[in-house]
C-alpha cells in the first residue's frame, strides 16, 4: 500500500461530507478535501484515488484531480512561468502547481525553459512536507528510456532536452521515450531545457540510446543554402562579387556558411540555370551586367 504522504497518489475512503469539504481516511489518517476537488457523484462510503499535497497552512489535503507524476515517478511537467528568484512554476496535470528551484536550471539564462516547454521531473518534499520538482538525473534516466530499434536510423523524432552540457544535449523523444544525445557540432542552435525540437537519428548505440542531429539532411541544407544565396542576389540588384573562388573567410562572414556549402549551393543554382558567373562575379540569369 502506498504511504499516505505529500506528493503521493493513494486510495482513500470518503467518510463524510462536512459543509464544503469531504473528510477522507486512509491507513488510520484523516484528510480534508474541498468539495470542488471531489467527483460530483461522490458518496459516503465510496473509495477513490486522490493526490495528497500541503495547503497554504501546511496541512495535508487531498484532490481527486490526479497529476501525471507523483513522488517516485517521472514525467513531463509543463512550464507555466519563470521567476528567477522563486523558481519555475510547472503544471503537473492536477490543481496543484509545483516549483522547480532556479539552481537546477542551466547557468546561461537564455537556455532556461519558457512557458510551454516541459521539464522531465519527479516530485520531492522538504522537511515541512512542501512539494517541489526535481529534474531527472543521468543515473535515473537509465530506468526511464526504452531501447531504440535499428529501423529508426535517419528518421526524424520529436524530442525535448532534459540535460544540457557544454558538449551537447541529452534528450528524450515523445511519446516513445528514446534517449538521444546531440553533440554540439550537430546543432545549428542550442535548444532550451525542455524545448521541443525535431531530431534526426544519425546513430544507434549499443546501450539502446541514439545519436541525433539538429542539422538538416545534406540535400535539405543545399536547398536552404541556395535560397540564402538567391535572397542575397535579389537584395543586391542581381549581382555579387562572390564565386566558388572566393575566400572561405569572406563567405563565412557574408553568408554564415562554409565554403564547401557555398560551392554546393552555387552548383545547384548553376545546374538549375538561375545564375551565371563571369569575371569573378555571380549574376542572376536575367540580371543586367555592367558594361
Amino acid at each position: 500500500m502506498t504511504k499516505a504522504e505529500s506528493g503521493r497518489i493513494i486510495e482513500a475512503l470518503a467518510e463524510r461530507r462536512e459543509g464544503s469539504r469531504w473528510v477522507l481516511s486512509c491507513d488510520g489518517q484523516d484528510f480534508n478535501m474541498n468539495a470542488s476537488e471531489a467527483p460530483e457523484d461522490l458518496n459516503e462510503g465510496d473509495r477513490l484515488k486522490v493526490f495528497l499535497h500541503p495547503d497554504r497552512r501546511g496541512n495535508l489535503v487531498a484532490t481527486s484531480r490526479l497529476p501525471r507524476i507523483e513522488a517516485g515517478s517521472y514525467g513531463w511537467a509543463e512550464v507555466i512561468d519563470i521567476d528567477g528568484r522563486d523558481g519555475i512554476r510547472t503544471d503537473i496535470g492536477s490543481s496543484v502547481e509545483v516549483i522547480v528551484n532556479p539552481k537546477d536550471m542551466p547557468q546561461l539564462k537564455e537556455l532556461w525553459p519558457e512557458p510551454g516547454d516541459c521539464l522531465y521531473m519527479t516530485l520531492r518534499t522538504d522537511k515541512g512536507g512542501n512539494l517541489f520538482g526535481r529534474l531527472i538525473t543521468e543515473e535515473r534516466i537509465k530506468e526511464e528510456y526504452v531501447d531504440a530499434p535499428a529501423s529508426l536510423f535517419n528518421k526524424n523524432l520529436k524530442a525535448r532536452a532534459y540535460r544540457l552540457l557544454p558538449v551537447g544535449a541529452f534528450m528524450l523523444s515523445e511519446p516513445q521515450k528514446y534517449r538521444i544525445f546531440v553533440h554540439h557540432s550537430e546543432m545549428k542552435f542550442e535548444p532550451r531545457l525542455g524545448q521541443e525540437v525535431e531530431v534526426r537519428v544519425i546513430g544507434i548505440r549499443d546501450d539502446g540510446s541514439l545519436n541525433g542531429s539538429l542539422l538538416p539532411r545534406k540535400e535539405e541544407r543545399i536547398g536552404d543554402d541556395a535560397e540564402t544565396v538567391l535572397r542575397y542576389l535579389n537584395g543586391a540588384g542581381g549581382k555579387m562579387p562572390f564565386t566558388d573562388k572566393s575566400r572561405p573567410e569572406e563567405i563565412e562572414e557574408m553568408f554564415d556558411m562554409s565554403k564547401a556549402s557555398f560551392k554546393r549551393a552555387l552548383g545547384k543554382l548553376l545546374k538549375e540555370r538561375k545564375i551565371v558567373q563571369e569575371d569573378g562575379w555571380t549574376y542572376l540569369k536575367d540580371a543586367q551586367r555592367d558594361s
